[in-house]
């Protein structure tokens, strides 16, 4: 009998605990922006060597499989070292202003930036590199069929699924109330050299879940203008 009553207590209580509201396991998204704003929104200043991360990429196989890829893990070095890149950044594939007219621009200028000493052109975007495939199949850019590739054959699109390299970057921006997004990140663009930053165009007002979303200073021209300028 007194084993009993000690566990119908200890039920009793354990049943009563589960409708006690667990205050310390949870953060408000006010907190989380907060969080997100102390430890990864200060942006990286021009000079300073960019993230080292493992991107998760999609490569391109000998397949008839109407999604000819395989996974491919390749390091900041890989798509970086060695090369003068025209990155711009955006929050999301498929959203209206990154595909009506940043991806647009850039794919538009890309010739021409190569022509200005840039050895390649990124598009980079918190989202996977399913997506982005499919947000790249949808605005029309031409595939790049052949094995080992990572996707088109113009403008690079570079999936940064877990928000590591737009962390360290000091670009997240949480727009988890006012459009549901959660963690993507800030619009910007920069020139990278060798793995530092040459130079960087951020977009202004750069706060935690904004309403604005400014397109003035990361687009396609602006970047066509510093280019010529060097």
């Amino acid at each position: 009998m007194k084993f009993a009553t000690v566990l119908t207590s200890s039920l009793l209580v354990g049943s009563a605990r589960a409708f006690v509201p667990r205050a310390t396991g949870l953060m408000s998204t006010r907190m989380m922006s907060a969080v997100a704003a102390t430890d990864f929104s200060t942006p990286i200043s021009e000079g300073s060597a960019i993230p080292d991360i493992t991107w998760k990429t999609r490569s391109r196989i000998e397949s008839s499989d109407e999604n000819p890829f395989d996974w491919k893990d390749l390091s900041t070095s890989d798509l970086f070292k060695g090369k003068r890149i025209a990155l711009f950044s955006l929050p999301g594939a498929f959203t209206p202003t990154c595909s009506s007219t940043h991806l647009p621009g850039y794919e538009a200028a890309y010739e021409e930036m190569k022509n200005l000493g840039v050895d390649e052109v990124y598009c980079l975007s918190v989202n996977d590199a399913f997506v982005m495939r499919q947000w790249g199949l949808s605005q029309g850019l031409e595939e790049d069929k052949t094995v080992g590739s990572l996707g088109f054959k113009k403008v690079k699109l570079l999936p940064d699924g877990a928000a590591l390299f737009t962390r360290g970057m000091g670009m997240s921006s949480t727009w988890t109330e006012n459009r549901g997004f959660g963690e993507r990140s800030w619009r910007y663009s920069a020139v990278i050299d060798d793995c530092k930053v040459e130079k960087l165009f951020i977009e202004p007002g750069f706060i935690q879940d904004s309403d604005p979303d400014p397109f003035e200073v990361s687009d396609a021209g602006t970047m066509m203008n510093y280019l010529k300028s060097k």
